[in-house]
């Protein structure tokens, strides 16, 4: 049988702590925690176990109700400025965007490296392949997003096509390539669990396919125009497609080679670190079609095109792999 607790007495006894823990508790609610000086930076963790053990005896007291219906509100404001989540949504995108996603992208360059050089292989062996047989291309692109631009078309079409004389086309072609780049980055990264083995070969295919495309251009003397059409959107396009297919490749070596853990737990392991990049991926795709859906429209100059992709590529290089300052430790 618990002992009596006097209501009166108990209150006395703490009702200043509880008061202080409150003040402090609604402070940094309202402002953040560096509204803190530092006596009441180390205070409040006691303050929050004291205020802890004064619910559980007003519970195994039976209490008035509005004490422990306080106490327990009290206690849980507490702990969540304590050991919650106490930045804003916002803060916590802009570290997402200034910290965690480049970091990640970082952590995953070998695989990213890896993923970088099957694509331009593979660019290398369609442009090859079909400069050899231009029979190739039509095992390789479908109609869709040919439209017309095979080997059979002629120079003068082929260079109509990519300025604004057919800017409906355009569009279209352009919108194929995009929808088309979006879909082998999601797969690439969610095909990661089946060993990588689809991943390498959506980027694979990915690679011929563009490879290709750049042959029938290049062998009517037009790959220049063409390439300075893709660069502007391209560059961060293939890039998102490039990380996605690391993203992937991760999941897929932690599967095949978990090393001292178990295959679940590496797996698990590098499908977060997977998300983090996948996630910041979309967010590439999203301004390539903003470049592609505006940029390429209004800008139709070859130079300026190639200069718009040029910068970008650089942006994203100096963004990722840049040496950033010590996150600044917060009070």
């Amino acid at each position: 049988m618990q002992p009596a607790v006097n209501a009166s007495r108990f209150r006395a006894a703490h009702q200043a702590d509880w008061e202080r823990l409150e003040r402090l508790v609604a402070l940094v609610e309202k402002r953040s925690v560096r509204a803190l000086d530092d006596d009441d930076l180390i205070a409040m963790p006691l303050l929050y176990r004291t205020a802890l053990s004064s619910l559980s005896l007003a519970r195994a007291s039976s209490l008035d109700r509005a004490l422990v219906d306080y106490l327990e509100q009290l206690c849980t404001r507490a702990y969540f400025q304590l050991y919650g989540v106490t930045d804003t949504g916002l803060a916590q995108l802009r570290r997402f965007f200034a910290r965690t996603w480049p970091g990640a992208v970082r952590e995953l360059w070998r695989e990213t490296l890896a993923s970088l050089a099957l694509t331009v292989a593979a660019v290398l062996a369609g442009y090859l392949m079909v400069r050899s047989d231009p029979a190739w291309f039509y095992g390789l692109i479908p109609d869709a997003m040919a439209q017309g631009r095979d080997p059979a078309a002629s120079a003068a079409s082929l260079h109509a096509t990519l300025h604004s004389s057919e800017q409906s086309m355009l569009t279209t072609f352009a919108t194929f390539l995009f929808t088309h780049n979006a879909q082998i980055a999601i797969f690439s990264f969610a095909l990661g669990l089946a060993f990588g083995v689809p991943t390498v070969l959506l980027l694979l295919y990915n690679g011929l396919s563009l490879g290709a495309l750049l042959a029938v251009f290049a062998g009517k003397g037009v790959g220049g125009p063409f390439a300075c059409w893709l660069a502007i959107h391209g560059t961060t396009e293939l890039f998102a497609v490039i990380l996605s297919g690391a993203a992937g490749l991760r999941i897929g070596i932690a599967l095949a080679f978990p090393g001292r853990l178990a295959r679940e737990d590496a797996a698990m392991a590098a499908g977060r670190q997977g998300a983090l990049v996948m996630a910041g991926s979309v967010a590439m795709l999203a301004v390539a079609g903003l470049l592609e859906g505006i940029g390429r429209q209004v800008v139709d100059g070859d130079g300026p095109r190639l200069l718009i992709g040029l910068v970008m590529l650089t942006g994203w290089l100096c963004f990722f792999y840049l040496p950033r300052r010590p996150a600044a430790v917060e009070r």
